[in-house]
Formats: C-alpha cells, sequence, structure tokens
C-alpha cells in the first residue's frame, strides 16, 4: 500500500472523501442533513456500521440547530466530549457548554444516594435555566434519569443525543429514549462512545456554519 503526501490542512477532506468512496462501493449513498453527521461519526471512528445503525427523530438535525441558535445549553456526560466539541463554533451561539461530572458536589450526592456521578450530573443540569441539549457519549444511566424524569412529569429534555458505549444496559437505554417523543440522535446497538458524542456536535455545528 502506497503512501499518501497530503498537506495538514487536507487531511481531513481526504479522509472524507475515501470514506464517501467506500460508502458509495458499499452501495450506501447518504442524503439529507443526517448525512455530514454519519460520516463524522465514520470519520471519528473508521467504523462503517455507523451508517446503518445511526437514528434520528423526524427533522432531529434542524431542531437541533434551532435549540443552539436559540441559546440552548449542552450537557455532557463526560469531560472527553466537552473537550472535543468545537468551543470556537458553539461560542457563536450564547449557550453554555458544560460537564458536571467532576463536580464535588455531584461526587458526595452520587455517594450518599448510591447511584452514578452520571445521574447526579444529569439532575443538576436539569436547574439550568435554558433549554439543555443532553450529549451522552458514556453513561447509559444519565439516559435512564433523563427518562425517569420525563416519566414523572419533573423535567423535559429539549434533545437529546444518546451513544453511549459499552454492555450493561446501553442498549435498553437507548430504546427508551427513542420511545419518548423527544428529539434526538442515537446510535442503535452497543457502540458509540465520548468521541461519537462529539463528533454528532461537531457535524451539526459545521453545517450551521456553512449556512451562515
Amino acid at each position: 500500500m502506497n503512501i499518501e503526501y497530503i498537506k495538514p490542512s487536507e487531511i481531513e477532506k481526504r479522509s472524507f472523501e475515501i470514506l464517501t468512496a467506500e460508502l458509495a462501493a458499499r452501495g450506501t449513498v447518504l442524503t439529507g442533513d443526517t448525512a455530514s453527521v454519519i460520516k463524522r461519526c465514520i470519520h471519528t471512528t473508521a467504523d462503517f456500521e455507523y451508517a446503518e445503525t445511526m437514528r434520528f427523530s423526524d427533522g432531529a438535525v434542524a431542531k437541533m440547530k434551532q435549540l443552539i441558535r436559540a441559546g440552548a445549553s449542552i450537557v455532557t456526560d463526560t469531560n472527553m466530549a466537552l473537550s472535543g466539541i468545537s468551543k470556537k463554533e458553539f461560542a457563536k451561539y450564547g449557550g453554555k457548554l458544560v460537564c458536571f461530572m467532576a463536580d464535588a458536589d455531584v461526587a458526595e450526592e452520587a455517594k450518599q444516594k448510591g447511584v452514578t456521578r452520571a445521574s447526579v450530573s444529569m439532575e443538576k443540569a436539569m436547574q439550568l435555566d435554558t433549554s439543555v441539549i443532553f450529549v451522552i457519549g458514556n453513561a447509559p444511566t444519565a439516559l435512564i434519569t433523563l427518562h425517569e424524569h420525563l416519566q414523572t412529569g419533573t423535567y423535559t429534555p429539549a434533545f437529546i443525543i444518546g451513544v453511549p458505549v459499552g454492555f450493561v444496559n446501553v442498549e435498553a437505554a437507548k430504546e427508551l429514549i427513542m420511545g419518548t417523543g423527544i428529539p434526538y440522535i442515537i446510535n442503535a446497538g452497543r457502540k458509540g462512545g465520548s468521541n461519537v458524542a462529539a463528533a454528532i456536535v461537531n457535524a451539526v455545528l459545521y453545517q450551521m456554519r456553512e449556512e451562515n
């Protein structure tokens, strides 16, 4: 296999050319505003299965753009996802970009209640005075907590990106969210991760940059 000599500024463009060609070779042509989201997930993971497993509620990408433009906050379940989201692009719209997982009060409350920090951090996010886009790449308990509050009528998320990775409750938690009517972007099955969660947000932000 030959080495390609490419300028650093052209590497990402070349990567998308390659993955688009490989998708076509597999008989997959992605269209609409979900295409760039799926492609960025593939770009991040080199896993073409995302072309088959990504799930979007009706008008999900347009709804997420609307929320961001209106100043919605983004709350992640890991600092890794937080660090991977483009601060430069998100800052254009005035929303808060936060993760409460490392907060001392979250750790203490989780210990006292015998629950995960992800669960408590979701409840802390519910106190924000803005609409919240929840970006979950690691903890299915975060999705379960959001679902519980939705079912009891104590809180309604504005939008959920649900791509936790793993084995325990991962698939079931994703299914719960897809049955709620809340706008969502979810990867069905066990795959996902903080890097995928950040990639989804960035794909939408980059679309907005091009539209502007």
